[in-house]
């Protein structure tokens, strides 16, 4: 594996799984794998999960680890070609990605949507400039489209809590007081339509997602018919992702709030949210509280799915 940026880097699901779960039993495994090896982890945004699961990641492989703060630690970088450089950003990316990869062996990069023109996120004009010009093999940490860690750990808690070979999962729209990305309902979704389940999306009118994503999942419009039998919910709220309304709120209807109502359609699901989340927006405090939430668990095998992806880079050096 070269880069990884989505599920199609990663080969099959089946394979990752098994040693995904070897991993888990003993993370320790490859402890030399990295010896004088560098990551270099790269955030244009918050992180607390990402941030801590990759590093612990690394230091599981025996990596030495940089970790730069873009926004607070850097100069600010200028990221579009053609700019007269006379504002607040005194560096451009195409100087500072190939410095960057003189000094590590492999780049994480953690880089939001901006929501300032669709074209520009869809491209994933940051990441594919340090696949390009870094030369080092570059991972992605949250990207504007895909947050493939995220769901790589996701498939992996889906795969130790399932009770049959064929589970229904559900990816429900939950509301949320500000504008986020697709990437995380984005990239759940590619890795459910190549995962073994009946994968449903739920989530109100104008709020569909793009279809390169969605692929065959079923989309249902109506939340209670969706969760219905369901073994697996996953809540996220995403903002409208159609070039006519790209990064708006359309809606904050409560109503679609996961909670006992909709918890009690399921057969006895499972709770699933990547974090951070907000309580009684996103899910109500009994239903992300109970024994059937996996939000604990979820977090925690980001630090497995990091492992893998970090051991299969590491080999290919």
């Amino acid at each position: 594996m070269k880069n990884f940026t989505s599920v199609t880097d990663l080969g099959p699901l089946d394979q990752a799984i098994k040693e995904a779960f070897e991993i888990r039993d003993n993370r320790y495994k490859y402890d030399t794998l990295g010896k004088n090896k560098t990551l270099l982890m790269l955030f244009f945004n918050s992180s607390l999960r990402t941030r801590l699961s990759t590093q612990k990641a690394a230091m599981n492989l025996g990596m030495n680890v940089m970790v730069l703060d873009i926004n607070q630690g850097a100069w600010k970088l200028e990221s579009e070609r053609g700019v007269v450089m006379d504002g607040d950003k005194p560096e451009h990316l195409l100087e500072a990605i190939p410095v960057m990869g003189a000094y590590a062996d492999i780049i994480g990069v953690r880089s939001f949507a901006q929501f300032k023109n669709r074209d520009d996120d869809y491209q994933e004009k940051i990441l594919n400039q340090f696949i390009k010009y870094s030369g080092r093999p570059v991972f992605s940490m949250e990207a504007a489209t895909r947050h493939p860690l995220q769901s790589f750990a996701d498939l992996i808690t889906i795969e130790e809590h399932k009770t049959k070979a064929h589970p229904k999962v559900v990816l429900t729209w939950a509301p949320h007081p500000n504008a986020l990305p697709q990437a995380v309902p984005n990239s759940f979704a590619e890795w459910m339509n190549v995962a073994d389940c009946d994968f449903v999306i739920t989530h109100p009118h104008g709020y569909e997602l793009d279809a390169s994503f969605t692929g065959d999942a079923v989309i249902e419009y109506d939340q209670m018919k969706a969760f219905e039998g369901a073994d697996f919910i996953y809540a996220k709220n995403w903002s409208a992702a159609s070039p006519e309304h790209y990064g708006e709120v359309l809606s904050k209807d409560r109503s679609w709030t996961v909670g006992s109502r909709q918890m009690a359609v399921t057969n006895n699901a499972f709770f699933m949210h990547c974090l951070p989340v907000r309580r009684n927006m996103i899910v109500s405090d009994d239903v992300i509280e109970s024994p059937r939430s996996l939000v604990i668990p979820q977090a925690a095998n980001r630090e497995i799915s990091a492992t893998v992806v970090l051991k299969r880079l590491l080999e290919n050096l």
